[in-house]
């Protein structure tokens, strides 16, 4: 598929110069600073060196008072409280950092993740009848409930309190909970807003040991479930992300919780540096597959295990959720890659909508991006769910998917999402006809430029650039993530050294010995996955343009610098 290098901006170049002279560094590596909105040297210590006395005052959230004044008095009074959460990853963190921390204050409390496929996401009526059968006097709320004004209404009615600790936007009603803690209300003056659900519960921790005067190491030694939250949920790593997953990530990879541990074990990381990437490929996906394959609340019950042999039995199990999540993933994929490509009219789209009623419900969210992949263009991806067509929808760079499905809200018995990625539900004999409509509206609205994969490049460089010193740097500038991605840069007119090759099970990709004309700096080495249509671009004895990002390879012990062959262009189409 056909990619547009885009070269970012560089930024005012005296901020560059100003900044590159204070740092002591080279331009390149001021560039990638002042791109990332870094313009002194001030803001450039911070990034670099995050602190925990860098975090906002947590009084600084609307709501956060009553919402530490009503925790005291459920503390005070021993009452019922049950921790509410989603079952994704966001959600299940969320809810063990909470549990973990108020069990130890309050004898009487549980937690309680709803059934995806039986109670759907958010609040459920299920979950309300059972607060009041069992005496709950206090729902804490985390990474859900912004919207859900009517049933916390009704479980208000019933003497049942609620604390929302969530992150998602608000519509023009909140729910009339005891306290509704969301930096996204338009009326809260929080500095940050970008926090994950299980960042905001992390907030009233923070604020409750304040108040109280506890030594907030307690709460900071919870960062690790923290960080896998921000990994998972692609929040931006800025600002208090960033400190929060600086800090999450040491502890993750010096003493992780007993549970995450476990996870880390059965991902085959351990001894290894956890990363973001890890996080989001490695451990996410074990976490996610209890809710999508059997209960969210698996992943609960590991997360706060304090005992090893318990938390070794549930890793298998989760394990086990995650391969039957793969294969399951593998399968629909394929049949759904299959047709479209069986089909001249599908293929012909510029969208893409399929239902079969016998694709898991837990794993479209996953087929969606997968097939958005493929064919780059707008998807939804639809099954059969208590008698309804229900699914998960992905967007392109720069297409507006959520605008355009509530174009279509007469058909729809329900959606929500934003941009790129949305959820929807509707009945089965309106398939056909929102089929027709997504797709008039995608071709109305879509841009060819918008059609062509977009890879951002943050500078062009010489390979002679590339040092142990750079790269020393450029580490510095983890953790990465959205808002802060792995930096990407261009080499242009480099040639094969001679040596390069396809390896690979089936010859699929590409392993590279790149030279520069004119300088001796020797062979850098690359890899390029599932790139082997490029071989005879490599082998033509003609100059190329490379678009990599730099990690570490380790080989017989022995730790080089690697290039991560994101693209590869005969001389001369950068944009």
């Amino acid at each position: 598929m056909d990619r547009i290098w885009n070269l970012k901006k560089q930024g005012d170049q005296n901020e560059v110069k100003h900044l590159s002279a204070a740092l002591n560094v080279n331009m390149v590596i001021a560039r990638l600073l002042v791109q990332r909105g870094i313009k002194t040297y001030n803001e450039a210590k911070a990034f670099f060196r995050p602190r925990l006395s860098d975090l906002h005052d947590p009084f600084l959230m609307k709501d956060m008072d009553k919402a530490v004044d009503r925790l005291n008095i459920a503390v005070e009074k021993q009452e019922k409280v049950i921790v509410y959460g989603d079952y994704d990853v966001d959600g299940t963190t969320s809810v063990a950092m909470m549990y973990s921390f108020l069990k130890q204050r309050i004898k009487d409390i549980e937690y309680y993740i709803p059934d995806r496929y039986s109670e759907g996401y958010g609040i459920s009526p299920k979950s309300i009848d059972y607060a009041e059968e069992n005496g709950c006097s206090l729902i804490v709320v985390l990474d859900c409930g912004i919207k859900a004004v009517e049933k916390i209404a009704n479980a208000k009615q019933r003497g049942i309190d609620f604390i929302i600790c969530d992150h998602h936007n608000p519509d023009d009603e909140v729910p009339p909970a005891v306290a509704v803690l969301d930096p996204k209300q338009s009326d809260c003056n929080y500095p940050y807003k970008e926090l994950s659900g299980c960042g905001v519960g992390f907030k009233l921790l923070q604020a409750y040991c304040q108040r109280n005067d506890i030594d907030p190491e307690e709460i900071y030694d919870l960062l690790d479930l923290a960080a896998v939250s921000i990994a998972a949920d692609i929040v931006p790593i800025t600002g208090e992300n960033r400190v929060l997953a600086y800090y999450g990530l040491k502890k993750l990879n010096s003493n992780p919780g007993i549970g995450l541990q476990t996870i880390i074990n059965f991902a085959g990381i351990n001894g290894t540096e956890i990363t973001i990437s890890d996080i989001v490929f490695k451990i996410g996906p074990r976490l996610n597959a209890s809710g999508r394959i059997e209960h969210g609340k698996k992943s609960v019950q590991i997360l706060v295990a304090n005992d090893e042999d318990k938390s070794d039995l549930l890793g298998e199990e989760i394990d086990s959720f995650n391969e039957i999540r793969k294969t399951l993933d593998r399968d629909i994929t394929q049949e759904a890659l299959d047709t479209i490509e069986n089909s001249q009219e599908l293929k012909a789209m510029n969208s893409t909508v399929l239902y079969n009623r016998d694709w898991h419900k837990g794993v479209v969210g996953i087929v969606a991006s997968r097939v958005t992949e493929h064919f780059y263009r707008p998807t939804i991806i639809l099954t059969e769910s208590n008698g309804l067509a229900t699914g998960s929808a992905r967007s392109i760079r720069d297409f507006d998917l959520y605008e355009a499905i509530g174009q279509c809200s007469d058909l729809l018995e329900s959606y929500g999402g934003h941009m790129y990625a949305a959820g929807l539900t509707m009945r089965i004999e309106n398939i056909p006809e929102f089929q027709r409509r997504f797709e008039d509206i995608v071709t109305k609205q879509i841009t060819d430029q918008q059609q062509i994969q977009t890879i951002e490049v943050d500078a062009k460089i010489p390979l002679s650039e590339i040092t142990p010193r750079f790269y020393r740097i450029l580490k510095q500038f983890a953790p990465f993530g959205p808002h802060n991605m792995t930096p990407v840069f261009v080499t242009e007119d480099v040639f094969d050294a001679g040596t390069s090759r396809l390896v690979g099970k089936n010859q699929e990709h590409l392993k590279l010995d790149l030279v520069e004309p004119d300088v001796n700096s020797g062979i850098f080495p690359g890899i390029a996955f599932n790139q082997s249509e490029a071989y005879d671009v490599i082998t033509s004895g003609s100059p190329f343009d490379v678009c990599y990002s730099i990690n570490e390879n380790e080989y017989r012990g022995k730790r080089n610098l690697q290039l991560f062959i994101r693209d590869i262009k005969k001389r001369d189409f950068l944009d």
